[in-house]
């Protein structure tokens, strides 16, 4: 009897990789680091094969734990095999219910979760960015995102501190934010665990605290660009102070589309010898950003933004300046707003526990594998692999090909 047809590979899906040789069994390995919170007695599953079906899941375009459950009752009993769920006492594989995941989600470490993920993912990123980035220096931005859905009854809604890669948008660090600390005081824990020796710290006017960034400096080897506002008003007054109208412009770009049109121009000026230095920690260059929007329908806005870098004007050239702060303000398109409009983050409503950050790792883990491999349209790959669970296996390495025989 011949075997079944093996179903093609989409065209979206046959322009990614190739899977690196290493690949294989590598998210195994690191979600093996993840404690597993449940009680040994009456445990069936294995944490890494539940774990593996979350994340094969979210890469297929599940948005919530009922849709991964869903994912995991679709798959044959080959695909759940190669993820390492094994035989129930009748002889065939059962996918776990939802109230396994659920219950799993909820109790996670979420600190460990985190973790694993982000090693996975930085284990190929830097070291990638840095040959082949379109910079001279790889580019990390610190940015927070709150999870709107996950308020409940009296309980706030979660909020969420990440570390993400300007191209491609790989989040390689996450932390959960204290209702009471803030994001300032998640900076530092954030960031500690990664390798930042020659990487550009990009961050807001909220982190731009002289302490966290002469540690970035000093201690992580790091150069930074920090966004400065009146939460620093004598670095702001002395930086709005310079003599801006003598400096010529230094590069321009403009972009049009999505019914808008964006210009801006960047100057800069070395500070070390005005004004005995700007009152900033490792400051080297002063930035000024001039943007100006035109939307369709609509009056033009600008906007003129100031900034400091530890970089000096021969480590990276106005253009590469520039390019770092749009960067950084790109987090938002290509990292926030795919979680919120592929992945429907904004809309969930899981509150458990735990659960609300398992669930945006496993879709920071989705995208990110998803950008390494090359997709430049997250919406439209996770619908071509949504209706095949064996093209989610191939997607992470389980399998090297991305067909099954006879599924």
């Amino acid at each position: 009897m011949p075997a079944a047809p093996s179903c093609p590979v989409p065209a979206v899906l046959a322009k990614l990789g190739p899977l690196h040789q290493h690949d294989t069994g590598r998210l195994c390995t690191h979600l093996q680091r993840v404690p597993d919170p449940r009680s040994r007695r009456g445990r069936w599953y294995p944490l890494v094969g539940l774990l593996l079906i979350c994340a094969c899941a979210v890469v297929s375009g599940a948005r919530t734990i009922t849709e991964i459950t869903d994912w995991g009752q679709r798959a044959t009993i080959t695909v759940l095999e190669q993820l390492g769920i094994r035989r129930h006492l009748p002889g065939r594989r059962r996918a776990p219910s939802h109230a396994t995941l659920t219950r799993l989600l909820a109790a996670l470490d979420g600190d460990a979760l985190d973790a694993a993920i982000g090693a996975y993912l930085a284990e190929r990123d830097l070291t990638d960015v840095r040959v082949t980035g379109p910079a001279p220096w790889p580019a990390v931005a610190v940015d927070g995102k709150a999870l709107s859905g996950s308020a409940h009854r009296q309980q706030r809604h979660r909020h969420l501190l990440s570390a993400v890669t300007h191209a491609p948008t790989i989040t390689l660090a996450q932390r959960e934010v204290g209702a009471k600390t803030g994001e300032t005081a998640a900076f530092r824990p954030l960031l500690e665990p990664l390798d930042l020796a020659g990487v550009v710290v990009t961050f807001d006017a909220l982190h731009s605290v002289e302490d966290q960034v002469r540690w970035l400096v000093q201690k992580k080897k790091a150069h930074y660009i920090a966004v400065i506002k009146g939460n620093q008003p004598t670095a702001s007054a002395q930086l709005k102070a310079l003599p801006w109208e003598q400096v010529p412009v230094a590069h321009t770009v403009s972009q049009a589309g999505h019914g808008r049109r964006e210009s801006r121009s960047v100057k800069t000026m070395a500070i070390a010898a005005n004004l005995g230095g700007i009152a900033f920690p490792e400051a080297r260059l002063a930035l000024r950003i001039h943007r100006r929007r035109q939307e369709s329908g609509k009056r033009q806005t600008r906007e003129t933004v100031y900034a400091v870098t530890s970089l000096d004007s021969h480590q990276a050239s106005p253009a590469d300046l520039g390019g770092y702060v749009r960067g950084h303000w790109g987090i938002e398109n290509s990292s926030h707003h795919v979680r919120d409009v592929v992945f429907a983050e904004d809309a969930s409503t899981v509150h458990t526990g735990n659960a609300p950050r398992a669930m945006a790792a496993l879709r920071n883990l989705a995208i990110g594998r998803l950008r390494l491999l090359g997709a430049d349209n997250i919406a439209k790959t996770t619908r071509a692999i949504r209706d095949a669970p064996e093209h989610a296996i191939w997607i992470w390495g389980i399998t090297d090909s991305p067909l099954l025989p006879g599924t």
